[in-house]
């Protein structure tokens, strides 16, 4: 019964230690492997200086972007109705013809600004443009 005893003791033992080494090389996204991992980049993303955006359920997709000064920006019409994208002003920055489904529009902005835009067929859709 003794030996028994003493056998367990030094299983438990052993055990504990393994655990207790195995947790010195545990990091996050590494458990135990006694390697070490370097942790993902907190960078923000870049913007972009190309994008599109989808015209599906009458909405814009996504309803704010941002993109780079000279970026070129598509949008697509997934909706089985006619849209546009137009720019709000007096002058609006582009004006795309009408959209029929599947039609694209495309635009290049070479200035940076804030560019808020609608469809004139259906004028509660709005979106924006940042360019930086």
């Amino acid at each position: 019964m003794k030996s028994r005893i003493r056998w367990m003791s030094v299983s438990v033992a052993a055990i504990a230690g393994g655990l207790i080494l195995g947790a010195a090389g545990m990091t996050e996204g590494n458990i135990g492997l006694g390697t070490t991992t370097a942790p993902a980049p907190t960078t923000a993303p870049d913007v972009s200086s190309a994008a599109t955006v989808e015209i599906d359920n009458f909405n814009f997709k996504p309803r704010e972007l941002t993109v780079k000064v000279g970026a070129t920006v598509t949008w697509a019409n997934h909706d089985d109705v006619p849209h546009t994208a137009t720019g709000k002003g007096k002058s609006p920055a582009f004006d795309s013809k009408m959209l029929d489904t599947d039609d694209k529009f495309s635009f290049t902005f070479k200035k940076a600004g804030t560019y808020a835009y609608y469809c004139k067929v259906h004028p509660h859709m709005t979106a924006t443009i940042v360019v930086k």
